[in-house]
């Protein structure tokens, strides 16, 4: 983004509607390309493997996925940040904030790589992986982290260029590696009989390259901002900024995918069956889940730039738009799955006790889209003020109090149907959307008080 696209940011000078369509499109179509590396994964090795292999790349992912999100939640300290500066048209912050996100994020894939390499083997151990699915998941998830740089770096750029309010780079990056990653997947996990490790390498390898090609396409682009030698250097506010803001999402977004994982774990107890339904229900849910997180990642974009430029009440239509949105999209999503689940779950698998076990979950977990699309975009409304910690403890008092002891208990209460499991989440998501509409009630209400003084 140059000084004059600066000027004619069209997230503070356009109809919020356009706004949130501009940034929303290439945004979901990126999500889109990237949920799409597990989903080959599994479409791949559903092909030609037993469900053991299924099951390992199922686990395996989870783990991964998890491991890119905390990575995206902290990236999203650096995307707000840069976003409120934007809209005050702060050149010289956007640089310092480069620079500093450059200089964190490199220490952070480091120290990254370096521990997950070495616990490899614990962590299969705790997802509870059953005996024939353990080596591969194993096998799967150490290439995996051997790729973590590739992970960090294409994260950071993209939260750089959606802070700047520019989605169609990210989005032309991920759609180098989704397509990197699909042809790969039928040549290492298809042709060279390589199975989950297959897949990983496919998955390592269309990282690496969308990196690269970023990285070049960068070199030869006009940002407008320069950034220093000195810029690298830590500067300790501006770090304590992005942490501040990125931490409490990182860590909100982390512990849902350590209740995916408890979940998870909870299914592998009850066997191969069960643990490759849940996997697959997993994989489709994080594919319904991409619109309200592509509007939750536009609406705090939005409402960083739009407070930065002193425009708070475009910051509350963005909101109001995104709740209609994916509200709408959850009911829909919701219809599909309770009438045709099967036509989902058979996509990854032809075992006809997996689609059984699957449909029952899926029926119960998809009612989650209506609830999850609310708290979603609350909670990117939230983040676009500076107050993800909220978000955090919400997210939380769902987890320890609902998501996790309601799956356990429905397991030990039901162990022939997945379905009373799959209503933790909802269950869960309903708890969220009550607290996060009941604070954002209570801040407006401050806020008329204040002004009536």
């Amino acid at each position: 983004m140059n000084t004059q696209e600066m000027e004619e940011n069209t997230l503070i000078n356009c109809s919020i509607a356009k706004a949130l369509l501009f940034f929303v499109r290439p945004y979901l179509l990126s999500c889109l390309m990237q949920a799409l590396y597990g989903l080959v994964d599994l479409y791949v090795v559903g092909l030609f493997y037993p469900s053991a292999i299924t099951t390992a790349v199922s686990i395996g992912s989870q783990v991964t996925h998890m491991l890119t999100v905390i990575i995206v939640g902290i990236a999203m300290g650096t995307t707000v940040k840069i976003g409120n500066e934007a809209g005050r048209k702060d050149k010289e912050s956007i640089g310092k904030t480069i620079g500093a996100t450059i200089t964190l994020f490199s220490i952070i894939a480091v120290c990254l790589t370096l521990i997950l390499m070495l616990f490899t083997k614990q962590i299969t151990f705790l997802m509870l992986t059953p005996e024939e699915a353990a080596v591969h998941t194993n096998g799967y998830i150490r290439i995996c982290f051997a790729g973590i740089p590739f992970i960090v770096a294409y994260n950071v750029i993209s939260s750089i260029f959606r802070g700047l309010g520019d989605t169609k780079h990210p989005m032309y990056f991920v759609g180098i590696a989704c397509f990197t990653n699909i042809c790969l997947d039928f040549v290492f996990a298809g042709a060279f009989g390589l199975g989950a490790e297959g897949a990983a390498i496919a998955t390592v390898c269309g990282q690496a390259v969308s990196v690269a090609v970023s990285l070049l396409m960068i070199k030869k682009m006009k940002m407008g901002y320069f950034i220093s030698k000195e810029n690298l250097k830590p500067d300790r506010e501006c770090v304590r900024k992005i942490l501040n803001i990125g931490v409490p999402i990182a860590m909100q977004d982390g512990f849902i995918q350590i209740s995916f994982l408890v979940i998870t774990a909870i299914a592998n107890d009850r066997g191969n069956t069960f643990a490759a339904g849940v996997g697959i229900v997993e994989k489709i849910i994080c594919f319904l889940f991409l619109v309200p997180s592509s509007f939750l990642s536009a609406i705090s974009t939005i409402t960083a730039q739009n407070i930065g430029a002193g425009k708070p009440e475009r910051a509350v239509k963005a909101l109001r738009y995104g709740l209609c949105i994916t509200v709408g999209w959850g009911i829909l999503c919701a219809c599909y799955c309770q009438l045709v689940p099967g036509t989902l779950i058979g996509l990854f698998s032809k075992d006809a006790e997996v689609i059984f076990a699957g449909c029952d979950y899926l029926r119960a977990y998809a009612i989650d889209c209506i609830f999850a699309a609310i708290h979603f975009c609350f909670s990117g409304y939230f983040c676009g003020c500076e107050k993800s910690t909220l978000s955090f403890i919400h997210n939380m008092i769902s987890i320890v109090l609902i998501r996790i002891p309601g799956a356990y208990f429905a397991s030990l209460c039901f162990p022939k149907s997945l379905f009373p499991m799959g209503l933790a989440a909802p269950a869960g998501s309903l708890v969220s959307t009550l607290i996060c509409a009941g604070f954002y009630y209570w801040s407006g209400q401050q806020k008329r008080k204040k002004l009536s003084f």
